[in-house]
């Protein structure tokens, strides 16, 4: 018997795959085995699953046609051929652009390497596979099951990567973006909704002049057209029976977390430091708007991260430390530590202390003033979700301004067509119902 080898990452077995599974049953003595990818895998490559991996698992294996099913671990098949050593690998012909290319020409080095042939099938787009595709976006995007994802990331990633969403649009790039590294495909995992970036969006100061029910609309811009997990930016989180309110609605709207911090009064942006005006809260009081924010919410799903700025307005180590234990005490869902030093230093110490005492409790930073490191670096301190907090905005400011200039100083448009994106490719980026 000679096997055929296909590896699905679908949660509905739909036209596409019942194509690919005829053909290869058209081979002659030949057994079809099909990799269900595992879900630390799709999430990478794919999109987030909007069921179990053994749901999958059990769907495919008990799909007319398919002789056996086996976990596929990894994007790559180099196990794959190491294990099964297939007679034939069969793929529909869409993997030929990039990024999913990478995973194509991994396929191609291992027949080389252990022999084999590839067969590609034209790649099965019609309407019932685009309904089915609808309705898994639709589901990914409901409340429900968007609210669950951040700690369910947290179980299947080494470190979750959350960049900025100001507008619908930078939403859609948070989404869309996936990247080929080192023969890896890549993603971001969630979305961080910044006050900074809102605020700046709306060309008002960052000082907690948009009120929360402004910053609702931006969330749901981003919510309507993504289905990455969202963590809020709720600043002090306000009053804590204001707090408590606010929390309810964002779990309704099916945000996964927010991360407020222990400064009263005016806010101002923490990367002024002490050069403005900044008090922190008391431990009670603030470990009291946890408690406050915890005691409203109607499920397990949602996230209250606290923010400690004890290393921001330079009040020690030690200070930003006893906060930690006393707010991941009081019910924090994990603890976000902040620095706007140039080197992650006291940032690793803060993580390594913590974690002496603290196994599980999530950590979070923003190196946004210590750039350089890498999140390798933060993992091996224990760091668990890194948010690259306003670059999406900052990057594009400098480009609007730029092209403003050039048409200005041309009376033309035409020499900023090198420096803009094609109108076709803006309208792909945007789905069609």
């Amino acid at each position: 018997m000679k096997t055929v080898y296909t590896c699905f990452t679908t949660d509905v077995v739909h036209d596409g795959h019942l194509n690919i599974i005829a053909e290869a049953k058209k081979i002659p003595q030949a057994r079809l085995v099909v990799g269900v990818l595992s879900d630390k895998a799709k999430i990478r490559s794919d999109k987030f699953p909007t069921c179990s991996f053994e749901e999958r698992f059990e769907m495919i294996k008990n799909t007319k046609g398919v002789d056996e099913a086996i976990e596929q671990k990894e994007v790559h098949y180099d196990e794959v051929f190491k294990t099964i050593k297939p007679d034939y690998v069969i793929h529909g012909d869409n993997w030929k652009e990039y990024p999913n290319c990478v995973i194509r020409d991994n396929v191609l080095e291992n027949i080389k390497k252990y022999g084999g042939k590839l067969i590609e099938v034209p790649y099965t787009y019609n309407a019932g596979v685009a309904k089915v595709d609808s309705i898994l976006k639709e589901k990914l995007a409901m409340p429900e099951y968007r609210r669950k994802r951040l700690r369910r990331l947290l179980e299947l990633c080494p470190i979750v990567k959350a960049i900025e969403a100001h507008s619908g649009l930078s939403g859609l790039i948070a989404e869309k973006t996936i990247v080929e590294r080192n023969g890896e495909l890549d993603q971001f995992d969630a979305m961080w909704v910044s006050s900074l970036c809102d605020s700046t969006m709306k060309g008002k100061p960052d000082i907690e002049l948009v009120d929360m029910s402004s910053r609702m609309r931006t969330l749901d811009e981003i919510l309507d057209v993504t289905t990455k997990p969202i963590i809020l930016d709720g600043d002090t989180g306000g009053q804590a029976v204001h707090f408590a309110y606010n929390v309810r609605t964002l779990e309704r709207m099916g945000i996964s977390a927010v991360i407020i911090e222990d400064k009263i009064g005016l806010k101002r942006n923490s990367l002024f430091g002490t050069e403005v005006e900044q008090q922190q809260d008391s431990i009670e009081a603030f470990c009291d708007k946890i408690k406050a924010g915890k005691e409203a919410l109607r499920t397990e799903d949602f996230m209250i991260i606290a923010r400690i700025e004890s290393l921001i307005l330079e009040q020690g180590m030690e200070d930003a430390l006893s906060r930690a234990f006393a707010y991941a005490k009081a019910g924090a869902d994990g603890i976000m530590i902040h620095s706007r030093q140039k080197s992650p230093n006291e940032i690793f110490e803060f993580c390594d202390k913590f974690r002496e005492k603290e196994k599980t409790v999530p950590i979070v930073v923003v190196p946004t003033s210590y750039n350089s490191v890498t999140e390798d670096d933060l993992i091996s301190h224990g760091i668990n979700i890194v948010i690259y907090a306003n670059h999406l905005i900052r990057s594009a400011f400098p480009a609007m301004k730029n092209t403003a200039i050039e048409i200005l100083k041309n009376h033309r448009a035409k020499e900023v067509d090198a420096n803009i994106m094609p109108f076709n490719e803006i309208i792909k980026l945007i789905d069609e119902l």
